[in-house]
Formats: C-alpha cells, structure tokens, sequence
C-alpha cells in the first residue's frame, strides 16, 4: 500500500527522511521547461542543546527537461544565534562539491546529495548530519555522515569501511560509543542490515547491541519547506 502523500517517503527508509516528495514533485515540472531552472527547499531548523546554535540546511534542485541531467545540490548552514554569524558546512562525499557553483553544475548533472541535520551531541560541541548521495536513473543510494566538530572548526565526512554494502543508513550518535556515528548498512535485497559504528578517522566496527542518540530541539521555522525559485 502506498502511503498518503503527507507521509514523507525517504528512498533509504530512514529515521530522518529528506524532502523527497518535494524533489519528486518538483522533478514532475520539468516537462513544460523551456531552459534550466532552480528550486530550493530549507530544511527545519535543529537547536543545540545549550541553545546557542542552530543548524539547517538548504538543498538545491536544477531541473533539466532531460531526467537524468537534472541534480539535487545542497549546504549546510550553522548559525550562532547569540552573534548571527553564519557559516557553510559542506560535506567532501563524491557528489557534494561545490553545490551552488554554477559552472559546476554541468560537471555533477544527474547527481543528488541532500544534506539533512540529524543531531547534536549531548555537550553541543558536535553536530551531525546525514548525507544522502544518489544518482538519477540508477540504484545508487546510500549516506555519508558530515560531523562538524565545534571547537575543532572542522568538518568529517565519514562512511562504514571495509565492509561489503550496497547502501548504508545514518542512525544517530551510538549509544554504546557516544563519540562514533551508528549506520545500518548492507545489501539490496538482503532482509537483515547489521549495525556499524564509525569514528571520525573512518574506523568501522560491527555492533549487535546499540542503539541511536540524538539530541537538540527541532524547530518549525515559517521558512522552512519549498522557497522561491529562479532561472539559469
């Protein structure tokens, strides 16, 4: 049975579902486009359990009356509510460069990679993000996860290592390792996915007993959902 169209769809069946009926829907304009086109989506907002930062992200969609050449792009964005200061956290995943650059654009044609915030750590000094990368036309889908390590200033993109999958799912923080990121990977077609922790160097270990942790507060910002769009 299909799920009513209010209901998120998520093509990795994840806990944190990216806006995929929007892209859906916004991918269904393309016929009638006479030139390319960019539609853009803010996700909610997730506050930092001490308060002073939120995180967002805003995903890009070029559309292309060709299917296959259209790309879903996207950044993320942390903001110091205290000060306003506004910085990008873009992720180093195969089909994350450089989102919004116009001249990049032909270069990633048909590529998607939607970022989403997922949690903060417990202190607030870690936010992560899920990275959903696929490719149109193809069974490609799988997720990286994009820590931003506050004190560091710096960004991780880290994925399950040297284990066979052909899609893997970010879960949360682990319970068992507050430090290290949870996945649930493995193969298409298969009905049991084991669990994978993975540090921030990339370091993978399987786990029978663990659960995701999330924290922070999401917010239901007016300018989340589908924004304006223009043309290119």
């Amino acid at each position: 049975m299909m799920p009513p169209s209010s209901v998120q769809v998520d093509p990795l069946n994840s806990p944190y579902p990216v806006p995929w009926n929007w892209v859906m829907a916004t991918l269904s304009d393309r016929h009638s486009l006479s030139q390319s086109r960019s539609c853009y989506y803010r996700s909610q907002s997730l506050i930092s359990p001490d308060g002073e930062y939120a995180a967002y992200s805003r995903i890009q969609v070029q559309l292309s009356p060709e299917y296959t050449r259209s790309q879903v792009a996207s950044v993320l964005f942390l903001e110091n509510l205290k000060t306003r200061d506004l910085q990008t956290i873009a992720a180093s995943s195969p089909f994350a460069n450089h989102p919004f650059a116009p001249n990049e654009i032909q270069d990633y044609a048909g590529t998607i990679a939607i970022l989403i915030p997922v949690a903060w750590s417990q202190s607030g000094d870690r936010v992560l993000a899920r990275e959903f990368e696929s490719v149109f036309g193809s069974d490609i889908a799988s997720d990286f996860a994009v820590v931003w390590d506050r004190h560091l200033n710096k960004t991780y993109t880290i994925a399950p290592t040297q284990v066979h999958y052909s899609h893997a799912v970010v879960l949360g923080w682990s319970q068992s390792h507050p430090d290290q990121v949870l996945f649930r990977a493995g193969m298409m077609g298969n009905e049991h996915w084991p669990l994978y922790v993975v540090d921030l160097r990339g370091r993978t270990a399987s786990v029978t007993h663990d659960q995701p942790v999330a924290f922070g507060q999401v917010v239901h910002s007016l300018w989340a959902g589908p924004q304006a769009y223009g043309r290119s």
